[in-house]
C-alpha cells in the first residue's frame, strides 16, 4: 500500500492576494489565459509554472524568480511538516450543492507495474519534456497528482476543520485550504490512505514525470530516501459524494463526416435528436440532451455545423467491449484511418467542430466503472474521465531539495 507522507508546505505569506497569485493547473491553460494571469501579479504561481515557451532560458528563469520569491519572504516555508486539507465547494451540473474534501500530501513515488498507486487510463503520448525540466531546475512539485484512495473512511478523517489558512472564490468553486499540523491526526490520516490503493485520477503525465526524476535524483546520489520519493498529490475518497466526473468528448479528422456515419450505423441506430422530426434533419444538442444522454443510453453525433443525431446502441454489438463510451467508439471505429483529438464541454464542442470533421458526444464514465478499473487492473481508453472541479496551483508547493 502507497506511503503518503507530511512536508514543509513552501506557501504565500499570510498576507498574500491569493486570488490574485493562484492558478488553474497548467494543462488546462491557454497561452491568453496564462498572460492574463501573469497581469494580475507579478507574482501569480504562473510566472514559475508557466514559463515562456519561446524563451530558451525559460526553465533557469523559472528557477530565479521561485528563488527570490523565497528571499524577498512572498513565499515562506512551514515551521514543521503537515498536511493540508484541501475543499471545494460548488454546484454541480445538475444543480445540485457538493462539497469535495481530500489532502495534500506526498504521495510515494511507486515503479510503474509495482502496485499501491495505479493508472486508470492509457495516457496519450507526449513529445515534450516540459515539466521534467521544470522539475529539474525549481527542485519542486507544483500542480499536484489527483489521487482517489479506494480505502473507506478518509471523508470522515477530513471532516472535522484544521488551522484555516485560506479561502477564495473562483469561477462559482469556493476553494478553502486548512493545514493539519498535530501528530494524531497525521497519523490518523496516513493510516487511512495506507489501508488502500490509491487509483490516479488526473496528472498520469506528472506523476510519470515524478518517476523520471526520482530515478535521476537516484542515479546522481545514490539515496533512496530523498525527497524526490514522494510527489505532491491529493487524494480524496472514491466515493459518489466526493466526486464530480465529466465526459471528454471526441474530435475526428482525416475522414468524412459520411465515412463516419457510416462506420458508425454497423453499431448505432442513428435518428434524429427530436423524436418528431423527420428524417435527415438534425437539431442542436443542448445541457438536456446531455442529460437525456445518460438516462437514455445514448451518444451523440456532433456535424461540424452544429446540429447532431442520436447514436443509439443496437443489441448485442458491444458485447465482450468495456461498458464506456470511448471504448465503444474505439471498437466501431476501428476500421477508419481517423485522427481523434478530445474537448470537454458542450459549448466549446459545438465552437470547435467547425474545424473538424465530426464530433461525438459521450457520457460522464460511471463510478462502478472507475471502481472496477481500479479492483481489475484494467486501463480505460485515454480522456475517459473529466474531474472537476480543477485543482489550484500555488496553495501548496513542495520542495524537493
Amino acid at each position: 500500500m502507497p506511503t503518503f507522507e507530511p512536508f514543509a508546505a513552501l506557501r504565500y505569506c499570510p498576507e498574500a492576494k491569493l486570488d490574485h497569485f493562484l492558478a488553474p493547473p497548467y494543462d488546462v491553460l491557454s497561452d491568453s489565459d496564462i498572460s492574463a494571469l501573469k497581469l494580475c501579479s507579478p507574482h501569480n504561481i504562473a510566472w514559475v509554472d508557466d514559463p515562456d515557451e519561446s524563451d530558451p532560458d525559460r526553465y533557469a528563469k523559472s528557477a530565479e524568480i521561485l528563488t527570490s520569491w523565497i528571499a524577498q519572504g512572498v513565499l515562506v516555508s512551514d515551521p514543521q511538516p503537515s498536511f493540508t486539507i484541501y475543499r471545494m465547494a460548488f454546484t454541480d451540473a445538475t444543480g445540485s450543492s457538493r462539497e469535495i474534501s481530500g489532502v495534500l500530501g506526498g504521495l510515494e513515488v511507486v515503479d510503474e507495474g509495482a502496485g499501491g498507486v495505479l493508472p486508470h487510463e492509457r495516457t496519450t503520448p507526449k513529445a515534450s519534456t516540459d515539466r521534467l525540466d521544470l522539475t529539474r531546475a525549481t527542485a519542486t512539485n507544483m500542480s499536484p497528482v489527483w489521487g482517489l484512495s479506494l480505502a473507506q473512511g478518509l471523508t470522515d478523517v477530513l471532516r472535522a476543520p484544521g488551522e484555516l489558512l485560506g479561502t477564495l472564490q473562483i469561477e462559482g468553486v469556493t476553494h478553502t485550504v486548512e493545514r493539519v499540523s498535530d501528530p494524531v491526526r497525521i497519523q490518523a490520516i496516513q493510516g487511512v490512505i495506507a489501508s488502500g490503493d490509491v487509483l490516479i485520477a488526473d496528472g498520469h503525465h506528472r506523476y510519470g514525470v515524478s518517476r523520471q526524476y526520482r530515478d535521476e535524483v537516484r542515479a546522481a546520489t545514490g539515496r533512496h530516501d530523498t525527497p524526490a520519493e514522494y510527489t505532491l498529490t491529493f487524494v480524496n475518497e472514491l466515493v459518489a459524494s466526493q466526486l464530480s466526473i465529466e465526459a471528454i468528448h471526441r474530435l475526428y479528422d482525416g475522414v468524412s463526416v459520411e465515412a463516419l456515419r457510416d462506420a458508425l450505423s454497423g453499431y448505432f441506430e442513428l435518428a434524429p435528436l427530436n423524436a418528431d422530426d423527420a428524417p435527415g434533419s438534425h437539431h442542436a444538442p443542448t445541457p438536456e440532451t446531455l442529460a437525456q444522454m445518460v438516462q437514455l443510453g445514448r451518444l451523440v453525433l456532433l456535424h461540424p455545423d452544429g446540429t447532431a443525431e442520436w447514436l443509439t446502441p443496437k443489441p448485442g454489438v458491444f458485447d465482450g467491449v468495456r461498458a464506456l463510451d470511448g471504448a465503444w467508439l474505439e471498437h466501431a471505429l476501428n476500421s477508419l484511418d481517423a485522427q481523434v483529438t478530445y474537448q470537454h464541454g458542450l459549448a466549446e464542442m459545438k465552437s470547435v467542430v467547425r474545424q473538424h470533421a465530426a464530433g461525438v458526444l459521450i457520457r460522464p464514465t460511471s463510478l462502478e466503472e472507475i471502481r472496477r478499473t481500479a479492483t481489475e487492473g484494467l486501463l480505460m481508453p485515454p480522456k475517459s474521465t473529466f474531474f472537476t472541479p480543477k485543482l489550484l496551483t500555488g496553495f501548496v508547493l513542495r520542495p524537493l531539495a
